[in-house]
């Protein structure tokens, strides 16, 4: 079951960021301490699921508590940031990433309380988060955060876009801008356009009240990269009170989408 949720080579990409733990206890005694690998295959069945912590299956040989611990302690870490780092560097040095037409696109989590959190407008006011996320032009995030609903979406723009790691690329540098992004009537302000102008990237934004925001479905995958997210069950309703535990399961979820374009 553990090799199954966690294959060859995303356990051997997994070990490259995560930090090297004690072995044995130093007061010794106890328990023999549970492996990572198996604590990884706990935590990723959790986020696809969609279980509980309490359900998780005693297959996987950690109990829930430790399963638990092990990644609050790899999200304070930024172990899932890195891990999806790591699998865009071997996109990127492959030529799978494709810089030409990025865009931009939010998707809204279901109703909690805690940091990031905010009436959701479109959801009759229960408060709610937002997913924010840059993809290629294959569907792929390349940069991803989280905010209250009622954050307008123009608001993440230039974060996400700071936010893109620097990238390695099959031929030449690491890149970490796109030649053009697409972005629908929600980013539709001339300070955004003059900002991506300053940084080299040209801009594709639907203008309201003059152009429909369909014609931009041609270039943008954005119904495509919201499907895949949705494989990761644990987003579909934020059940985290701590904003960076939300925040860790939406890298886990970009993540694995990389890892199953990096093995297709």
């Amino acid at each position: 079951m553990v090799e199954r949720v966690v294959p060859g080579e995303l356990w051997v990409l997994f070990r490259r960021v995560v930090p090297p733990t004690e072995a044995k206890r130093p007061q010794g005694g106890g328990r023999r301490r549970a492996g990572d690998r198996e604590a990884l295959a706990a935590i990723v069945f959790v986020a696809t699921s969609g279980c509980t912590w309490r359900q998780l299956p005693p297959v996987f040989g950690p109990c829930w508590q430790t399963a638990y611990r092990r990644f609050a302690q790899w999200s304070r870490d930024r172990v899932w940031a890195r891990l999806h780092r790591v699998i865009l560097d071997e996109l990127g040095a492959r030529g799978e990433l494709d810089w030409s037409r990025c865009a931009s696109t939010p998707s809204a989590s279901g109703p909690q309380r805690g940091p990031l959190t905010g009436p959701n407008p479109t959801d009759r006011g229960k408060l709610g988060s937002k997913i924010h996320l840059i993809t290629d032009r294959n569907g792929l995030p390349l940069s991803l955060g989280i905010s209250g609903a009622n954050m307008h979406d123009s608001q993440g723009l230039e974060p996400l876009v700071r936010g893109i790691p620097p990238i390695r690329s099959r031929r030449g540098p690491r890149r970490r801008r796109p030649t053009k992004l697409h972005a629908d009537k929600g980013y539709d302000y001339d300070h955004l356009r003059r900002w991506l102008r300053e940084r080299g990237i040209r801009h594709r934004i639907a203008r309201r009240g003059i152009e429909s925001s369909q014609r931009l479905r041609r270039h943008r995958w954005v119904g495509r990269t919201v499907s895949w997210l949705a494989g990761c069950r644990r987003l579909h309703r934020r059940y985290e009170r701590k904003a960076e535990h939300f925040l860790a399961f939406v890298g886990i979820a970009a993540a694995l989408i990389g890892y199953r374009r990096l093995t297709k």
